[in-house]
């Protein structure tokens, strides 16, 4: 990997980053799209890699069970399996310890699970889990985790962090007996759930490390917590990790999230929240997310944005054909995929661009102005944006949204 910072915000922790690595260059800030079992629904690799998106996610436990290892052996990794050309990023499989829990028994060794599809026990342990991930031949690797819910409390969120600590050990060893450190890059990830001393000892551990990983992710949130924790361990992370390292915030996926967390100095995230959204018919945008099943679509001839220059916008494919089909006919889903995965890129894209042209303060509040108008901003997004020099409400009479604050288009009054 190279890794360059190339700009960064004089008000925030905000910055512009170039990541190279073997399947060409990632500018960051970047979102990436889930590609869990080695597709992203509804579209083929040619259609993402048209959008101009460089770097995707597949998921390490589930393209172990399924298409298997020695099948990705055989056609020489994850990239030919998909035909996918661009950087490719594996989940290790610790995310499945909590959604997959029913299933699944942690010890010192590793996460025993059950097969979902045959119930046959299946061991995954640290060093499997690198092992499978170097068949697979994605760009960048993630250590086994052991992942708790980020609602738990008490001594299994101290366990689960000091087993990360070891367990990252375990990878490293296992990375570096491989020979592949020059093509596949590992990040360790950050836990310690919502306790801000137990998230400081785990960085202290993990940083003391830096010389053998890549990059740094940021795991155990998004997982039903306050956002106004949320965004607090976020800045806690990233306030100490390395500047010469990626970071990467795990499970966030929300145009309000994202930002926040590029101005709090996070660098790359995930989430399957657009391309599921867009499955239910929803369409994000700039003046915030279209629910097309809503009656009030069904006479629209607009197309979802007519700024937007994804295929959907662009061929001006109607609100109205999309609200009769979207839930009914795949043509529909897919439509609204690729919209909304080119609208990700365009929040990531154009925060570069603000970063780079130093008025990212700027970007931010005509964002959050265009997207949540006078209806009122999430409480948490100014809370988290004054912490970093920005004042979402100068000189705006705006009310404050308590909890999460996120905007839906619920009924077809509005």
């Amino acid at each position: 990997m190279q890794f360059e910072v190339i700009a960064t915000c004089n008000t925030t922790r905000a910055r512009v980053c170039r990541m190279e690595l073997a399947h060409g260059v990632t500018m960051l800030p970047t979102f990436m799209p889930v590609a869990t079992q080695a597709a992203i629904k509804g579209l083929t690799a040619e259609q993402v890699e048209s959008l101009g998106i460089t770097l995707i996610l597949n998921n390490t436990y589930h393209l172990n069970l399924r298409p298997g290892i020695k099948t990705l052996n055989e056609v020489g990794g994850a990239h030919n399996f998909q035909g996918w050309n661009r950087n490719l990023l594996t989940d290790s499989g610790g995310f499945q310890l909590v959604s997959l829990s029913k299933f699944t028994k942690i010890t010192e060794d590793g996460a025993l699970f059950a097969s979902p599809f045959t119930g046959e026990p299946t061991m995954l342990t640290p060093e499997e889990s690198i092992s499978i991930q170097h068949c697979i031949g994605a760009d960048i690797i993630m250590q086994l985790d052991d992942v708790v819910s980020s609602l738990t409390v008490g001594p299994r969120v101290a366990e689960a962090m000091e087993r990360s600590v070891r367990w990252l050990d375990r990878c490293i060893e296992q990375h570096e007996r491989s020979g592949r450190c020059d093509r596949q890059n590992l990040f360790a990830i950050v836990q310690g759930g919502l306790d801000a001393e137990l998230r400081d000892r785990c960085l202290q551990a993990m940083i003391a490390r830096k010389d053998r990983v890549a990059g740094y992710a940021i795991g155990g949130l998004s997982g039903g917590e306050e956002k106004d924790i949320f965004w607090r361990i976020i800045k806690q992370c990233a306030e100490q990790l390395p500047a010469d390292r990626p970071r990467y915030a795990m499970g966030v996926g929300f145009a309000e999230d994202l930002l926040v967390c590029v101005a709090l100095g996070v660098d790359m995230a995930d989430c399957v929240f657009p391309t599921r959204t867009a499955r239910f018919g929803v369409a994000l945008t700039f003046k915030g997310p279209l629910n097309l099943r809503l009656r009030k679509h069904a006479e629209s001839i607009e197309p979802i944005d007519e700024d937007c220059p994804c295929s959907t916008c662009s061929s001006r494919m109607s609100r109205a054909l999309l609200h009769h089909i979207v839930t009914i006919e795949t043509a529909g889903a897919h439509a609204v995929t690729q919209h909304n995965l080119v609208f990700q890129a365009q929040v990531m894209g154009r925060a570069r661009d603000a970063i780079t042209e130093g008025r990212f303060p700027d970007y931010l509040r005509t964002f959050f102005e265009n997207y949540f108008g006078s209806q009122g901003y999430p409480e948490w997004c100014v809370n988290a944006l004054r912490s970093v020099g920005v004042d979402l409400l100068e000189g705006k009479d705006f009310p404050l949204i308590p909890g999460s604050g996120a905007k839906w288009e619920y009924s077809d009054v509005a």
